[in-house]
């Protein structure tokens, strides 16, 4: 009776990310010894401090439906850490809590997007990007970047893709899948592209923030005057406080969208979770140095799994400068056969890896760029070297 469905998600890719760690899942669960390596979640608990401040909500009898946009005092800590870490200055009217960043994206692209409208997304991108683009009836754009650039588009590519359908330009810094950082003066020669095209919104994902090796340091695009009013900064603390099932995201926006996201969220899921709520104002008033144990240990883990793929021929490795992924093009295995496969493609590639390797990653395909596969680097070191161990035994 699929034929009973709409169009609209019989046209629906699945998430490549969820796809992959189910199949693993599947495999587990038929006595394979599978290493995930492709889910971006942190693999520490949350930290106790959020935790208790959690176990006190709930004590405090926390259990009532909570104010569409979020509840005023967790308003009040997101507009602290945006001044304290991005100087950055919002009122509570600008701010919209979500179930998750990823919902704090669907909100805007479906109040913001027309029919046609033309969004602009810098190649590799993170995989929902372009389905959420297309489940408002937007038109995904893709810029392609390359690893000799670290994956960062240039000023000269985004004045070459805009058009006069452009709505919206969507990245993330740092990015998932490549760990890249745009750094202020990058952000600022961007800017200076856009402010030539006022009708274009900016979309900047900022849900890695604080996972940054200190190379880069983080810039907003909202920081610059002459984009404040056009941009939305979607932030969370699913990754850098080891928060994903907590399902907290939020943006800082101007009014007119604020409000728009508001009243789409008011007839869809209404307010994000109470007790994860008060949760998160706890994790966000308290130092940022708090988290930095994570970041350090994310840091060993880069240089550990660097080192270890760029002794397999075949791989070729930049350094990412944030977020918890390795992004390596691995264009040398194509057209080549491994024990019996033929490898077309980097979807294929994945997918031997996990059949032959007993290691989940996940193709480049999914992020729009189809050179690479994206490795989590979030997981412990003897996995990482039993991970690449296994890769490298079943591609030579």
């Amino acid at each position: 009776m699929s034929n009973n469905l709409s169009d609209r998600i019989n046209s629906l890719a699945p998430s490549a990310t969820l796809e992959m760690a189910a199949k693993a899942r599947e495999l587990r669960a038929a006595g394979k010894d599978i290493i995930g390596l492709s889910l971006g979640e942190p693999d520490f608990n949350t930290p106790d401090y959020i935790k208790e401040a959690a176990i006190k909500a709930v004590n405090d009898d926390y259990n009532s439906y909570t104010p569409v946009d979020g509840y005023v005092e967790l308003k009040d800590a997101i507009i602290t850490k945006f001044k304290r870490d991005n100087n950055i200055t919002y009122n509570p009217s600008q701010i919209v809590v979500s179930t998750g960043a990823k919902q704090a994206l669907y909100n805007v692209a479906q109040v913001c997007l027309n029919k046609g409208d033309e969004v602009l997304l810098p190649c590799p991108y993170w995989v929902s990007y372009s389905d959420i683009v297309k489940l408002a009836d937007g038109v995904p754009v893709e810029i392609e970047t390359s690893i000799e650039n670290d994956f960062k588009m240039t000023p000269a590519q985004l004045e070459a893709a805009i058009t006069p359908k452009t709505k919206m330009l969507w990245y993330s810094s740092p990015c998932n899948p490549s760990g890249s950082i745009y750094s202020k003066e990058e952000l600022r020669a961007l800017a200076d592209v856009l402010k030539k095209h006022p009708q274009i919104i900016v979309v900047s994902d900022e849900i890695y923030e604080h996972i940054n090796y200190g190379v880069t340091a983080h810039a907003s695009m909202a920081e610059f005057e002459d984009m404040y009013d056009r941009t939305v900064t979607v932030n969370g603390v699913a990754k850098a406080f080891a928060m994903t099932g907590w399902r907290i995201g939020y943006i800082g926006a101007p009014t007119y969208i604020a409000r728009a996201c508001n009243k789409l969220q008011g007839q869809v899921t209404s307010g994000a979770n109470c007790i994860a709520q008060r949760a998160v104002i706890t994790a966000l008033e308290e130092p940022v140095s708090k988290i930095q144990y994570m970041v350090d240990k994310f840091k060993e883990r880069r240089t550990l799994i660097l080192d270890l793929l760029n002794n397999i021929e075949g791989f070729t490795c930049n350094e990412p400068e944030g977020a918890f992924y390795v992004y390596p093009d691995v264009t040398f295995f194509f057209g080549k056969t491994l024990n019996g496969t033929k490898i077309n493609n980097a979807s294929d590639f994945s997918m031997y890896l996990l059949e032959n390797a007993n290691v989940a990653t996940v193709t480049g395909d999914a992020f729009g760029n189809g050179n690479s596969i994206r490795i989590s680097y979030a997981a412990s070191e003897e996995q990482i070297i039993e991970a690449i161990k296994r890769i490298k035994a079943a591609i030579q």
